[in-house]
């Protein structure tokens, strides 16, 4: 509460009192800033298989998504980039929930589109109160989240002028179906079966360490 009560003032930022913790902290710090950095295509390595899967699913749904004549590729584009997750299991997650969150969605702006059509101000109302229920449950759940945001989405074109309900609802739903199919596709041809073998690594030199440290503990003085 003391150190609470002096931070709240204009003054000097009060001392811990531990001053040999905060020097062995950074006493840390230096040593891992001195310490090589690794090559640069060592640190892009791991990301490079998510990279290669997002560049060719989202290319791939975006030219589908024309093929098929629809109005608005880029939905299709945006449904696959948002599939991607650590591993297959995980984008299968999310490619469902993503697929029933907006045809629920489709549904949902079917319902209060006539209440939008009604006006502006219950136009900017609807957006409004969209977007606070996406805000409050994508983090919690995602497929409640895009039951909020694809109706959201459909109403946000309509501020430039009316759009054709039934068209926006078709569109929507051929380009998340489009985006969800060929971006799993993309996820499933492009693996990264490397993931396990840095996972392995990581556990084995987290062991040693650990062993390396309880060595030192054990020892009468141990080493610095």
């Amino acid at each position: 509460r003391a150190w609470a009560h002096a931070l709240r003032g204009g003054g000097r930022i009060p001392r811990t009192g531990d001053a040999q913790a905060d020097a062995d902290e950074l006493l840390g710090a230096d040593a891992e800033l001195a310490a090589r950095p690794a090559p640069l295509w060592h640190r892009l390595g791991p990301l490079t298989p998510i990279a290669v899967r997002t560049a060719l699913g989202c290319a791939l749904a975006g030219y589908a998504s024309l093929a098929l004549g629809i109005g608005r590729p880029y939905w299709a584009l945006v449904t696959a980039a948002a599939l991607y997750q650590a591993n297959i299991t995980l984008t299968w997650s999310r490619a469902v929930q993503r697929v029933v969150g907006n045809l629920a969605g489709v549904l949902f702006f079917a319902a209060i589109a006539p209440l939008a059509h009604l006006g502006q101000v219950p136009l900017v109302l609807c957006c409004l109160a969209l977007n606070f229920g996406a805000e409050a449950l994508i983090t919690r759940n995602y497929w409640l989240g895009s039951v909020c945001v694809t109706p959201m989405a459909l109403l946000v074109t309509e501020f430039a002028g009316y759009q054709a309900p039934g068209e926006l609802m078709t569109e929507r739903a051929v380009d998340t179906l489009v985006g969800a199919l060929v971006g799993f596709l993309a996820a499933v041809v492009v693996t990264n079966r490397r993931a396990g073998g840095r996972v392995e690594q990581a556990v084995t030199a987290a062991d040693r360490a650990r062993e390396r440290t309880a060595r030192l503990l054990a020892e009468p003085a141990p080493a610095p």
